[in-house]
C-alpha cells in the first residue's frame, strides 16, 4: 500500500512538473520567435505568385486540388501567421538562414512538448490516434533565394507575364510557374551575385504551420505587393508598375525567394559558387506536379522608383552569401 501510495504520488507531481514546464515553454518560444523575426524592411514593393494545399493523400475530400489557397492561407490557419508546435525533424540543410533556425527552435519545443504529452497519456483517446495525429509523412520545404543584378529586369518582365497567365489553382498550374521561375533564373548566369538555400524535412502536421510563418516573413520584406496571383486570384497594379529600364543597374539588385513544399525529398546542393546555384535550380524545378504541394516565388522591386541596392539587399536577407 505504502508503495502505492508513493507511486501515486510521484506521478501527480510528476505532471504537475509537466504541465508547469510546458506553460512555461509556450511564451518562451514565442519570444525567441518574435527577437528572431525579421522586421519589414520597407524598402521596395515587390510580387508574388503561389498557391497549394496540404490535404493528406489518406484523408481524401471532394473538390480538384484538396483545401487550396484562397487568399488569406493555404489549406487553414494561414491568416495570422501563426506557428504551431508539433515535433519537427530538421535533416540535412543547405544553409544556415532563417528555415534552419526556425526548425532548430521549433525541434527543441517539439521534444519536450511531446514528451509532456506522451508521458500524460495524451497522444491517444481509447486506443485511436487523435485526429490531428494522422499524416502522409515528412514533408520538404525548400527556400531558395536569390540577389541578381538589376541588369536582369527582364526576369521582373517574366515574372510579371507568368503571373498574368499561370493557373495557380491546380497543382499542374504551380508546377509550370515552379519550372517557369526556375528557367528564367537559369537564364540570368552572369548576373547572379548573391544566393542561399535552406532545405528540411517536418512531419505532415507541422509542414502547414511552418510554411506559412517562412511565407509571412518573406512577404512582410515587401511595402506592397503590386503584382500577385495567388490560388486563381490575380491582382496588378499596372499603372504603378516599373517599367523596364528604369532602374540603374550598376548598383542596384533584384531579390527573389523560391519556396517549396513537397511530398518527397528535395537535395539541393550546397551553394557557394555558381556552379551549386545552377543545380539547386535545375533539382528544385524537376519538383513532379504530384509532388509539388505548396509554392511562393516572391520578388522585388516591382514599383514604379523602387529600388534595391547593395546595402538594403544584404540587410533584408542577411543570409545570402556572395557567389
Amino acid at each position: 500500500m505504502k508503495r502505492s501510495s508513493l507511486s501515486i504520488r510521484s506521478s501527480q507531481i510528476s505532471r504537475i512538473l509537466r504541465r508547469a514546464l510546458s506553460a512555461l515553454l509556450v511564451p518562451v518560444l514565442v519570444a525567441v520567435l518574435l527577437v528572431l523575426q525579421p522586421q519589414p524592411s520597407h524598402a521596395a514593393r515587390g510580387g508574388r505568385i503561389g498557391g497549394g494545399s496540404f490535404r493528406a493523400p489518406s484523408m481524401p475530400r471532394s473538390g480538384g486540388y484538396g483545401r487550396s489557397y484562397g487568399g488569406g492561407g493555404y489549406g487553414r490557419g494561414y491568416g495570422g501567421g501563426g506557428i504551431g508546435l508539433p515535433f519537427l525533424i530538421p535533416i540535412g540543410f543547405g544553409g544556415m538562414g532563417g528555415l534552419l533556425g526556425l526548425f532548430a527552435i521549433m525541434a527543441i519545443a517539439g521534444v519536450v512538448m511531446n514528451a509532456f504529452r506522451g508521458n500524460s497519456g495524451g497522444a491517444a483517446m481509447g486506443g485511436y490516434e487523435r485526429p490531428e495525429s494522422l499524416s502522409s509523412g515528412p514533408v520538404t520545404l525548400v527556400q531558395l533565394q536569390i540577389g541578381l543584378l538589376a541588369n536582369a529586369k527582364a526576369l521582373q518582365q517574366d515574372l510579371r507575364q507568368l503571373a498574368a497567365s499561370a493557373d495557380t489553382s491546380s497543382s499542374s498550374g504551380l508546377q509550370r510557374v515552379l519550372q517557369e521561375t526556375t528557367l528564367a533564373l537559369l537564364r540570368q548566369p552572369d548576373l547572379w551575385v548573391y544566393a542561399a538555400v535552406d532545405n528540411g524535412s517536418v512531419p505532415f502536421n507541422a509542414a502547414e504551420s511552418t510554411f506559412n510563418h517562412l511565407s509571412m516573413t518573406e512577404r512582410s520584406k515587401l511595402r506592397e505587393e503590386l503584382t500577385s496571383n495567388v490560388g486563381g486570384r490575380r491582382n496588378s497594379d499596372s499603372g504603378d508598375i516599373q517599367a523596364v529600364g528604369d532602374a540603374d543597374a550598376t548598383n542596384e539588385y533584384i531579390a527573389v525567394t523560391v519556396l517549396v513544399a513537397s511530398r518527397r525529398p528535395v537535395k539541393t546542393k550546397r551553394i557557394d559558387t555558381s556552379e551549386g546555384l545552377r543545380e539547386s535550380l535545375r533539382i528544385l524545378g524537376s519538383t513532379s506536379s504530384t509532388d509539388l504541394m505548396a509554392l511562393e516565388v516572391i520578388w522585388q522591386p516591382d514599383g514604379a522608383g523602387d529600388v534595391l541596392s547593395a546595402e538594403e539587399l544584404v540587410t533584408v536577407y542577411p543570409n545570402l552569401q556572395h557567389l
